[in-house]
Order: structure tokens, then C-alpha cells, then sequence
């Protein structure tokens, strides 16, 4: 008898039964893999089956602090060129109503005191208040840009924190310069002014009266002196202003009609 159809058969059999097995194999594989997705999903839920609520993402905390661009965007339209007699020296809008705060030295002794806005408006200015010990006054306009944009003044001050200059040094209007908090309640070479803030952003002649900022927009000083060592009037790295609360604090009496708060 011939055994080759049983070997036929025999083979045909097996290659059923590995057929199966392989089925076998791919139905456990896809078990495994729905086991699996059921414990991912299982695991996402609560108790009650509901999707558990997805955790927030960390949100930065805003920094209150801007670049010096922003600042200079912010602060550059309140800032006033000033001309007073043969003087130049920097202002800086500090009310809604165009009062203007700067150094007492700019405008001293001055017949006609000039002032240049950002828009390019010119006027003439009076001196309302002045303070010639502290070396800070204020100026009202006689005109006022179509749009005014005071200053927000204030903020605290210590030593290492970044303060940006903005002034009219050496007659480059509107120029700015960076620098850090160097001391307070300093003197000046001359001994005739005291509690200032030290700083070393650059500063120059013409940059007098204007607003010294802190890294928020806020002015924190009105610039009136540099060191001198060299007697050249060319920054040696130490300038100072007063602090802005003392600036709005009144006079002393040595100034013309008007003292008093100079806002």
C-alpha cells in the first residue's frame, strides 16, 4: 500500500495546526495589547469611571521688570528737551496737567526757559517752584502737545538693582544709557547736596533734570550731578540723583516765588 497520500495528509495537518497556532499567537498578542490599553485607560479614570481632569500646565509668573527698549518706549515720550539761556538740560512730564520736573541748575538765572516735546511741539515755560538745595524745580508750559504723557513716578531703590537714563547729553537728545544702583544717600564731590542716589549709567552735560527709571518704567530720581575728578566735565562713571520722593517734598525757602511742593 502507498503511504505517500498519509504523508500528504500528514503534512497538510500540520500546516493546519500551525495555522491555528499562529491564529493562537496573534489572538494573545491582540489581547495583550487591548490589556494594555484597558490599564492605560483605567488608570487615567476615577472610581467613577469619568476621564480624570488633565493637571494644569506650570504658568510663568509675569515679570513686573522690562527690557530697555520697553522702558525707553514707555517713558521717551515724557521726556522734554529743555533750552534755558545758553543751559541745556533735560526734562521730564510728571502730571497730567504737562508739569514738568528737572534740575533747579538748568533753569537758573534764566530769562527764557524753552522746552522741545518728544512730538516735536515747542513752548515756552515758566519755573512754578523750585528748590536750589535739593537742585530741582518745576516748569509749567505755555503750550502742550496734542498728546500728554506724564511719567509714573515712584518705586523703591536699592543698591545693585538696573536703572535705565534717558536725557539730552552733550546735546544728543533723547539719548539712553543702562547702569546699576551704585549707593544711596551719597554726597556729592561738592558736598552741597546729599542723600542722592549714586549710579553708573552715563550721564553728561545736558543730561541734568532728567528722569532716572528702575527696570518697571518708574522714575525713581531726577539727575542732577556727575563726579568730576578731572575738573573736565567728562563722566567718570559716578553720577547721582535725587531721589524722587525728595524731589516732590517742598522747598527750603531759597527759591523764587512760588515754593513749595513742586507738584
Amino acid at each position: 500500500m502507498e503511504r505517500v497520500p498519509q504523508e500528504a495528509g500528514a503534512a497538510e495537518a500540520r500546516t493546519v495546526q500551525g495555522a491555528l497556532a499562529g491564529r493562537k499567537v496573534q489572538v494573545w498578542g491582540g489581547a495583550l495589547v487591548l490589556v494594555a490599553v484597558l490599564a492605560y485607560w483605567l488608570g487615567s479614570t476615577g472610581r467613577t469611571g469619568e476621564v480624570a481632569a488633565p493637571r494644569p500646565s506650570p504658568t510663568p509668573t509675569p515679570s513686573p521688570t522690562l527690557m530697555v527698549p520697553d522702558v525707553y518706549k514707555r517713558v521717551g515720550p515724557s521726556v522734554v528737551v529743555i533750552q534755558a539761556g545758553k543751559s541745556l538740560g533735560t526734562g521730564v512730564i510728571a502730571a497730567e496737567d504737562g508739569t514738568i520736573l528737572t534740575a533747579h541748575h538748568v533753569i537758573k538765572g534764566a530769562k527764557d526757559v524753552n522746552l522741545t516735546f518728544s512730538d516735536g511741539t515747542k513752548a515756552k515755560a515758566v519755573v512754578v517752584a523750585s528748590n536750589p538745595k535739593r537742585d530741582v524745580a518745576a516748569l509749567k508750559p505755555a503750550k502742550l502737545p496734542e498728546i500728554v504723557v506724564p511719567a509714573t513716578l515712584g518705586g523703591a531703590v536699592t543698591v545693585g538693582a538696573p536703572v535705565v537714563a534717558i536725557g539730552n547729553p552733550l546735546g544728543l537728545t533723547y539719548s539712553v544709557s543702562t547702569g546699576v544702583v551704585s549707593g544711596l544717600d551719597r554726597s556729592a564731590t561738592d558736598g552741597d547736596l546729599s542723600g542722592l542716589i549714586q549710579f553708573d549709567a552715563a550721564v553728561n552735560p545736558g543730561s541734568s533734570g532728567g528722569p532716572l527709571l528702575d527696570a518697571r518704567g518708574l522714575v525713581i530720581g531726577i539727575v542732577v550731578s556727575i563726579a568730576d575728578p578731572g575738573g573736565d566735565e567728562a563722566f567718570a562713571g559716578i553720577a547721582f540723583a535725587v531721589p524722587i520722593g525728595v524731589a516732590l517734598g517742598g522747598s527750603d525757602g531759597d527759591g523764587p516765588p512760588g515754593d513749595g511742593p513742586l507738584i
